[in-house]
């Protein structure tokens, strides 16, 4: 059996919602439907950024061995217009940590758009910091050679029937969604993996 980390937030935590209905647990329904050869770990902290992401990854590489690890942070760095160097720095930091651990796991970096309508922040200063979060991810999956969820919201953000009251997670139609945008990537990832002698 081989081990699918989901390292994210409370997008991947599932905020909110029973363990049951998060996106991670929705895409072990689809690796069981196809009996792929998965055991998919849910690694999402409400409110984590990036940076403490970083912090706590040792803790979680200890614990499994790592065949797929899909990035998921970025929300909370956004929601706190924390630079996009650092939050770009920080990802590196743990794409090439799981590298040097498990070099041949396959990470899937799931890209983010600043989320939401910060109101008082607005004009020329948000769109700046917009575009240039927006493109951090691209680059990062570029420049590492990664599979790439372009938008994990994609379908899902600023519709109200798919978020909770908050305005911001995912209901559990919404993730069934965000378990759609990921899958999209993830699947066919999966079902090329060679998986004799597993």
């Amino acid at each position: 059996m081989k081990n699918i980390i989901f390292f994210g937030d409370s997008l991947t935590a599932g905020h909110g919602l029973p363990a049951a209905a998060s996106f991670p647990a929705l895409i072990q329904r689809r690796v069981d439907g196809q009996t792929l050869p998965y055991k998919a770990y849910n690694y999402g902290v409400s409110g984590e950024t990036s940076a403490g992401g970083r912090q706590r990854l040792a803790t979680v590489l200890a614990r499994h061995a790592v065949d797929v690890f899909v990035l998921a942070l970025g929300a909370n760095d956004g929601i706190r217009s924390i630079a996009v160097r650092e939050t770009s720095h920080n990802l590196q930091f743990i794409i090439d940590a799981v590298r040097r651990q498990f070099p041949a796991a396959q990470i899937v970096l799931a890209g983010l758009e600043f989320p939401f309508d910060l109101g008082p922040l607005g004009g020329h200063r948000l769109a700046h910091y917009a575009t240039e979060f927006k493109a951090l991810f691209r680059t990062l999956a570029d420049s590492n050679g990664l599979p790439f969820v372009p938008f994990l919201l994609q379908g899902v953000l600023g519709r109200r029937e798919l978020n909770l009251a908050d305005g911001v997670h995912p209901n559990a139609a919404g993730q069934q969604i965000l378990a759609e945008n990921v899958w999209q990537i993830l699947g066919p990832l999966l079902a090329a993996v060679p998986h004799s002698g597993n």
